[in-house]
């Protein structure tokens, strides 16, 4: 078979926790992707002016990181993680249902905040499970996980494109023309219609024929049946506080996570605190004094894989950005509707290099494809700086981008997790890391193209993948270093062990001698 019948076996035993898992995420992909096209809608929706209306988003993808660094809080327990994901997903759907009923931009910043801090929560939860549950054969199913949200990345435009305005609210003129662009290409993935933004100070008359509303209200129909399915799992589960029978610990409940611990750590050993209560949260990390007296390595491992997330996170972000206001300038200016495809290819080629990880997961270590994938990254930046005036490149540069970048998250996430033998933080820092990189390489990219021009997008692109690579590097440093590490500590521990096994032995000896003589 070309899937080992043990990772089949393992699905089977956990395929309704897993399903479960992956369907949020799917819905995660359609949050992330729905809000940036209804940009000028919800201006018009609001009167608000277009700086306004972008503090909303940004207090969105904020909350959305907050979320992510307290998600871990919820992980004691099987019934506190599921009872969160549900309350979560629970809360997407009743926000998007309202949002067409906000007619302030503080109620809305407000309403997607709380829609952020919900998806935060998931993304760290729904990781942390997967990671909890397969241990040492995560990578596969971490990688379908985070192909959910490319493909709900790629449908969720098509839901939101029948239902906008292409009038918008305001004049014509060319001031707003650049700006408008990059907003309304920056997450819509479908082509732009030509029109441009009069940026004034003055309120924006709603748009009268705006049926936006429709579209928010079919979001949160096609998210519901996500709550209702992590609330079928706590029943199926017995875990509804009524029931009888107590809250059982995260891993007591998963039989299989138990065994994989077991074969790792031998039949005699036991699971301690410190071997589950490492994927909390980052404040409850730094606060557990297991971890004093551990390795340099060790901090280390958490500090540099979370910078290369950081880093590649951070140029998927800029790139699904950016590459239209990139596209439609000189030298390139191609015409706006080819330019508008690019995000939507960009995406595509995620949704699909995820698809293909799976298998690829399987074959080769984390470690390996985390090589390979920064490799291809950096050479398809330097190729696009290069044939920089090529139309036909920037199209097969932004798919080779996308399948490149698309795996590199999960890799990491199973490659650290395994170095560490899923103790310590790991998966916290990274979900976080990633999810600050997102936020802040936007804004930094953002105000270099605006400040030195459009042919820096590729130079910033370049450098951050450069760096992002020389972290990799000292990670693979540090993981010998760890690896060393937990040798020299097993073979002291050995060492202690075998003159106890052998006063043991002697005892035994003696007193089965002792006894022969009496009688």
């Amino acid at each position: 078979m070309f899937v080992d019948e043990r990772i089949v076996t393992l699905f089977k035993r956990n395929a309704h926790h897993t399903l479960t898992y992956w369907s949020l995420f799917f819905s995660f992909g359609l949050c992330i992707a729905f809000l940036g096209p209804t940009i000028l809608d919800l201006q018009c929706q609001t009167n608000s002016t277009l700086s306004q209306i972008t503090w909303v988003f940004f207090a969105q993808q904020f909350c959305l990181l907050i979320g992510s660094s307290i998600g871990g809080v919820f992980r004691k327990t099987l019934f506190s993680a599921l009872a969160a994901l549900c309350v979560s997903a629970l809360m997407i759907s009743v926000i998007f249902a309202i949002i067409p009923l906000c007619n302030n931009v503080l109620v809305l910043a407000i309403a997607m905040a709380v829609s952020g801090l919900a998806m935060g929560i998931i993304d760290t939860i729904a990781n942390i499970q997967l990671v909890t549950i397969y241990q040492k054969d995560s990578a596969v199913f971490l990688q379908a996980l985070h192909f959910f949200i490319g493909f709900g990345a790629l449908v969720s435009p098509l839901i939101a494109d029948p239902f906008l305005s292409e009038t918008g609210c305001g004049n014509h003129t060319e001031n707003g023309t650049e700006i408008m662009h990059h907003f309304r290409n920056m997450l819509r993935n479908s082509p732009i219609a030509e029109h441009n933004i009069n940026q004034t100070d003055l309120p924006h008359e709603a748009n009268e024929g705006s049926t936006v509303h429709y579209a928010f209200w079919i979001m949160a129909i096609i998210n519901l049946p996500v709550p209702i399915a992590v609330l079928f799992l706590i029943y199926r589960e017995q875990l509804i506080p009524c029931c009888p029978g107590g809250t059982p610990r995260l891993l007591d409940k998963d039989e299989l996570a138990m065994e994989n611990q077991q074969q790792a750590e031998g039949p005699d050993s036991e699971q301690t605190e410190h071997d589950v209560g490492g994927h909390g949260n980052i404040f409850s990390c730094c606060q557990n004094d297991n971890m004093r007296g551990l390795p340099v390595s060790f901090f280390m491992i958490h500090i540099l894989g979370g910078m290369v997330l950081f880093m590649t996170d951070g140029i998927v972000g800029a790139y699904a950005g950016f590459v239209y206001t990139y596209a439609v300038a000189p030298p390139m200016s191609l015409p706006n509707k080819t330019a508008g495809y690019l995000a939507s290819i960009f995406w595509a080629a995620i949704t699909a290099g995820r698809l293909l990880s799976i298998p690829l997961s399987y074959r080769f270590q984390p470690g390996r494809l985390l090589m390979f994938n920064l490799a291809g990254a950096i050479v398809t930046v330097l190729m696009l700086l290069i044939f920089y005036t090529s139309s036909v490149f920037l199209f097969v540069g932004t798919c080779l981008c996308g399948l490149f970048l698309s795996s590199i998250f999960p890799c990491m996430l199973a490659y650290t997790e395994d170095i560490l033998d899923y103790q310590g933080c790991a998966t916290s820092v990274l979900v976080t890391c990633a999810g600050m990189g997102e936020m802040v390489m936007q804004v930094l990219v953002g105000s270099i193209i605006q400040s030195k021009g459009s042919y820096s997008f590729l130079l910033c692109g370049i450098i951050i993948a450069c760096v992002g690579f020389i972290l990799f590097i000292g990670l693979l440093l540090f993981q010998k270093m760890h690896r060393n590490y937990i040798t020299g500590t097993s073979k002291k521990s050995a060492m202690v062990e075998e003159p106890d096994t052998a006063m043991q032995n002697g005892t035994a000896k003696t007193e089965q001698t002792e006894s022969q003589e009496s009688s």
